[in-house]
């Protein structure tokens, strides 16, 4: 099979590497983006699920972002605007939500891309001035790579790559977290829509049903502590959502009801500790990027700020 020749390969179309990609191809360059998950979404995924014959969403990952960087804000203007964000008064003034689910965004910047879902690259090499990937059955050859996945997954691809880089992400470590998704027959007597406890085994709850323009009668994702987390880490999925929904109910002294819909997600990378410095890396000689919240701060807003920093550094060198 022969290379497809391309000017920038970007592995990871999570925000950073689609807020990489958005501002690179407006610039006319050509852009391709590869990724191992099966569609849009990563830490800002949404997981359909059949409740009482109606097909709801669950936001299991990322619940809500912030938009302070007057950059980052147009952007959530704009995606406002497409339908693909709104605001979520519920978990704070600035707290806004992709629509009809977390990975909206996403899949609003994907639709304008050339991204490859199912594309996992497992052979990377650099000779002649040029990057050559093997990714899933295809494989590239480009100018520049650009890596924006998550830090121990970062660290897989440039060990042997970039050996300097490689040790200082490995100390970008992430915290787990579970993820519990149920849905009810009836609302549940919780007034608060969104509820926070650090200390709690339940840090965080949310009347997934009540973020604008979602459905379901009552859907609720609940989201472990890190401690909770690591207590339960190798438990089955099936174990897990009892257990963190007989938390859920002890800490907000709510009746116990049985769920009609009960599931629960694994999340091994979900908050990482950020790595102080710039928000992106770039080598020119060899046109190798680096970008991902863990660089800067770990936040959907983080995230697009190192994509949009990286983007930066590769046109003011190019060309």
């Amino acid at each position: 099979m022969d290379r497809q020749q391309i000017d920038t390969l970007i592995i990871g179309a999570g925000m950073a590497g689609l807020a990489c990609a958005t501002r690179i191809s407006r610039e006319g360059d050509e852009v391709c983006v590869i990724d191992k998950g099966r569609g849009p979404g990563g830490r800002m995924a949404a997981r359909r699920a059949e409740i009482a014959g109606e097909t709801v969403s669950f936001d299991h990952g990322a619940q809500y972002f912030t938009a302070r960087d007057p950059r980052f804000r147009a952007v959530v203007e704009e995606w406002e605007a497409q339908g693909a964000a709104a605001r979520w008064l519920a978990a704070g003034e600035d707290a806004w939500v992709g629509a009809p689910g977390m990975n909206g965004p996403i899949r609003a910047m994907a639709e304008g891309l050339d991204v490859r879902w199912n594309t996992r690259a497992h052979k990377i090499s650099y000779t002649d001035c040029r990057w050559h990937v093997d990714a899933g059955d295809e494989r590239f050859s480009a100018t520049a790579l650009l890596i924006a996945v998550p830090a121990e997954q970062a660290f897989d691809l440039l060990d042997g790559l970039a050996p300097v880089w490689a040790r200082e992400v490995a100390g970008a470590t992430s915290e787990p977290c579970w993820a519990v998704m149920a849905g009810f027959a009836q609302k549940l007597d919780i007034e608060a829509d969104a509820l926070r406890d650090p200390q709690s085994p339940v840090a965080w709850a949310a009347r997934n049903s009540a973020k604008p323009g979602r459905s379901g009668t009552e859907c609720w994702v609940l989201h472990a502590s890190p401690q909770r987390s690591r207590e339960i880490i190798d438990l089955p999925a099936e174990v897990v959502g009892p257990l963190l929904l007989d938390d859920f109910f002890r800490q907000t002294g709510a009746v116990p009801v049985a769920p009609v819909h009960l599931a629960a997600h694994r999340w091994l990378y979900a908050m990482p500790r950020a790595i102080s410095g710039e928000p992106a890396r770039y080598e020119q000689e060899t046109a190798l990027g680096l970008a991902g919240d863990y660089l800067h701060f770990p936040r959907v807003e983080g995230a697009w700020i190192s994509g949009n920093a990286l983007a930066e550094m590769v046109l003011s060198t190019s060309g």
